[in-house]
């Protein structure tokens, strides 16, 4: 089964994981690619739902999907792939 990172991505089916990133959990946010562009250098995804909310993921919040959502987009993809994206990771944080 599949590990769910805080965004409701599958680490497992990242290209990163297990070479560059071993999960946003045990890393605590602090992605490599936040790093790079983050000043605070986390996630603003796991900085909001975990450190700011105390929540395990966003599929406790009532804002789901937020503006980080849409604005956190992988230039490596099309505008209609993202949204693809989040309405996929929301579906699968929403509480069954």
């Amino acid at each position: 089964m599949n590990a769910i990172a805080v965004c409701g991505l599958f680490c497992e089916e990242c290209q990163f994981f297990d070479q560059t990133c071993p999960g946003c959990y045990k890393i605590k946010g602090k992605t490599f690619w936040a790093e790079e562009i983050m000043p605070e250098k986390v996630c603003p995804i796991f900085e909001c739902a975990v450190n700011d909310k105390g929540h395990n993921n966003c599929g406790g919040c009532l804002e789901l999907p937020c503006d980080i959502f849409n604005e956190l987009k992988d230039p490596n993809i099309s505008d209609e792939e993202h949204e693809k994206s989040i309405l996929e990771r929301t579906e699968r944080l929403k509480p069954k």
